[in-house]
């Protein structure tokens, strides 16, 4: 009786016996597994366990369609029945019918709802798509019984080699698959992927300081999403709620948009300053039918994307903080700078690729000037950060941004809306006097009468 430990290599390489002729081989792992090769090439996993006075041969499936670490499991679930005292035919069946790990995920996306009761969205059905396509293939064909956890830390630890965010999003969805599985009574064992250490979260704190806003404010100002941007940063919304924003949501008169539930499955009155709603009343005179106050072509018939327009907010902003740092140092003349202004204005991109060798030449360090690490969630964080600046406690900023705490959310509760109008004012008024330095009445197109007094 020959035994080694099964491998994919050790069986391509497992040598066919003469014709007429079976060899059989035993896992030193599962020593009830074997492998019965025939002289046709045929490579077929059994259960091989003697029952009374008699050897039972459960057929498992045929190598290398079946792969060794399926046969495995499989062979472990055999066995359990058979110390059981129950029919393994009964728990090869049950295997059998049991969905694969993609069957489950085309369900998942169907079926699955968030936590308002709505259907998973196109933007989220893309994403785990991608996150199942980059890094789930090794599983995607297993029965969901044959995922084992080694399996999904292995993901995890090849993944985290490109980005420890994407590793922990596919841990993640993995187990919301197999959580599916269970509320759908598909699965009845336990979550591979349950209690896999995530990769550290790296604490980000990032917002626009108070000199980056006279750049940030201009370079705003000049986007064809300049409205967007101003929204975003005044009221401290998630960017999907503001690029969602409906008419009939805002209360003008009365200073409030009132969304009926956000990404953390609460509703929402968001604090409208004056300088938002006179932002909205300008948009209002020019809206087009569209119910959405940022209407789009796409499918959801609003704004989706507006990272492109973003980035060339951030080079113009970062340029502008370079080209003013060297004029204040004399290593360029007034006209040298409008020259500048007018290649930024034309042509971001081309200025920040020249402007950023000639500060590598000059050895300026980018930390100088770079702003191009400031994301969208930034400006959110921005407003909550311009609220502490000014005397704003934590619940006030909590309730104003939305935030679910455990400890704090009964705080909020009863906090009214008037504390919560009078800190987003105040950070409001503080950002904009920050600004003004830059910002003044002949820069700012349509909006001089909200960003300048």
């Amino acid at each position: 009786m020959e035994r080694f430990k099964l491998t994919k290599t050790a069986l391509a390489a497992l040598p066919l016996p003469d014709a007429g002729k079976r060899l059989t081989v035993y896992d030193t792992q599962i020593p009830k597994l074997a492998v019965r090769a025939t002289a046709t090439g045929s490579k077929t996993f059994f259960v091989i366990k003697r029952t009374g006075t008699s050897m039972a041969w459960v057929k498992l499936g045929a190598f290398p369609d079946m792969t060794v670490e399926q046969a495995r499991t499989e062979a472990t679930l055999i066995l359990g029945e058979f110390a059981a005292g129950a029919d393994p035919a009964k728990a090869r069946r049950a295997l059998r019918g049991e969905p694969t790990f993609e069957e489950t995920f085309e369900r998942f996306l169907k079926e699955k709802k968030k936590r308002d009761g709505t259907p998973l969205s196109e933007k989220t059905k893309r994403n785990y798509s991608d996150v199942m396509r980059i890094y789930l293939h090794p599983i995607k064909n297993r029965k969901l019984s044959g995922v084992s956890r080694a399996e999904v830390k292995t993901i995890h630890t090849r993944a985290s080699k490109a980005s420890h965010a994407q590793a922990d999003r596919a841990v993640i969805l993995i187990s919301s698959i197999f959580n599916f599985a269970v509320d759908v009574e598909i699965f009845k064992g336990i979550n591979p992927a349950s209690r896999i250490q995530k990769n550290p979260a790296p604490s980000r704190d990032r917002f626009a300081l108070a000199d980056e806003l006279p750049q940030l404010f201009v370079a705003i100002n000049e986007s064809t999403l300049c409205d967007f941007f101003l929204l975003a940063l005044l009221t401290g919304a998630r960017r999907a709620n503001v690029q969602a924003m409906t008419w009939p949501d805002l209360y003008l008169d009365d200073g409030v948009w009132c969304l009926s539930m956000t990404k953390n499955g609460l509703p929402q009155n968001v604090t409208l300053s004056p300088e938002a709603v006179v932002i909205l009343r300008m948009r209002k005179e020019n809206a087009e039918k569209s119910h959405f106050v940022f209407p789009g072509t796409g499918k959801t018939g609003h704004l989706v994307e507006p990272k492109k327009a973003w980035a060339t907010v951030l080079k113009r902003a970062s340029v502008r903080r370079l080209l003013d740092q060297l004029r204040a140092e004399g290593k360029i003349t007034t006209e040298e700078q409008i020259e500048a202004e007018v290649l930024l204005a034309e042509a971001p991109a081309k200025a920040e690729k020249h402007y950023r060798a000639l500060a590598d030449a000059m050895e300026i360090h980018p930390a100088t000037y770079d702003m191009t690490d400031l994301r969208i969630h930034d400006l959110r964080r921005t407003l909550g950060s311009w609220q502490a600046k000014t005397g704003a406690s934590l619940p006030i900023i909590g309730k104003s941004l939305n935030h679910k705490s455990q400890q704090s959310t009964a705080i909020y509760a009863r906090l009214d809306l008037d504390p919560v109008r009078q800190s987003v004012n105040t950070a409001t008024t503080a950002m904009l006097d920050a600004a003004r330095p830059k910002v003044i009445a002949t820069t700012i197109h349509d909006h001089k009468t909200v960003l300048t007094k």
